[in-house]
């Protein structure tokens, strides 16, 4: 099964990512069919080439959770940090 997914490149706290379609099974850094685009976290740039995109994903390979996370950021909600309640003490 043919999956769409991030392929890190860069260095440790440089890293940007390729945006590819691989096998399910390889690992995350490794042979890939098909260059889709790029995304960088520092700058927050993100490049996809739509019409590649629908091809893949009508021809049957599916999103993994982080680049569904890039690509349609309305669907999933931000989260809220909760502060934790502070317990009294009974003295």
């Amino acid at each position: 099964m043919l999956k769409i997914k991030l392929f890190p490149k860069g260095k440790k706290h440089q890293r940007t990512f390729r945006i590819v379609v691989a096998e399910s099974r390889t690992k995350f850094n490794g042979k890939f069919v098909d260059d889709l685009g790029f995304y960088t976290p520092q700058t927050k740039t993100l490049d996809v080439n739509k019409e590649k995109l629908q091809t893949w994903t009508k021809n049957g390979a599916q999103l993994t959770l982080g680049v569904d996370k890039l690509l349609n950021p309305d669907k999933y909600p931000k989260k809220v940090k909760v502060k934790p309640k502070v317990a009294k003490d009974s003295a």
